[in-house]
């Protein structure tokens, strides 16, 4: 990020944010902050209202999450479940694409459907992701990946946190009305290599925002 990101922040991590990062602050494998609040870390305040928290986890870590948040009550969707199934997560090995509705295991049962996560006190959701060694692989057709080193860093907040050409590249799938607002939100922001980064991921899947990365 250029030097007009504020760090002021530093180290002040939001209500909402800092018990997910206080849970995940002893997990070994690599997780970063993602989305919406991730966009809010790097520009060092929060620019809108976020239903959850989402955080990025490598599918070939899973196993190791499943131990890991043994205390909480988890639902999986993938390409082998209903949307809006309300299965807990029972280990079983997941497809990607696929994301993890997450909760504190209070004793409460689970709901018949999990269609108003937020609502439903699921505020964690966790996105699976893929790589291969070191490598973060964003997508596999077309091919476009980056070391995990660059594409995860240090936040103002001092959070593991996807950086932000990474987090354009995967809004520019989307092109919700809040995805917009985010790539006009962080594009001042954006260094001259990040913009090239951004420029030539979004080149090859053919995109309206090229224009206005353009040298």
């Amino acid at each position: 990020m250029s030097n007009s990101v504020s760090r002021q922040a530093a180290n002040h991590v939001p209500e909402p944010v800092a018990p997910i990062a206080e849970v995940m602050a002893g997990f070994r494998a690599p997780w970063a902050l993602c989305r919406g609040w991730a966009i809010d870390a790097w520009l060092g305040r929060q620019t809108r209202d976020h239903g959850d928290i989402d955080i990025l986890v490598f599918i070939q870590d899973q196993q190791a999450l499943f131990d890991y948040l043994a205390g909480w009550q988890l639902v999986a969707h993938d390409p082998h479940t209903s949307d809006d199934t309300a299965e807990p997560w029972d280990g079983r090995p997941l497809g990607l694409p696929g994301h993890l509705h997450g909760r504190l295991n209070t004793g409460e049962g689970l709901p018949e459907r999990v269609n108003a996560a937020a609502q439903q006190g699921f505020s964690l959701d966790i996105q699976l992701n893929d790589r291969s060694g070191d490598d973060w692989i964003l997508s596999r057709q077309p091919r476009i990946s980056l070391p995990l080193r660059n594409g995860v860093q240090r936040s103002p907040w001092d959070l593991p946190t996807a950086v932000p050409e990474v987090l354009l590249f995967f809004k520019a799938c989307d092109l919700r009305r809040r995805d917009k607002l985010d790539f006009l939100g962080l594009l001042p922001h954006l260094t001259a290599e990040q913009r090239d980064w951004l420029r030539d991921a979004i080149s090859l899947i053919g995109h309206p925002w090229l224009s206005q990365l353009s040298p």
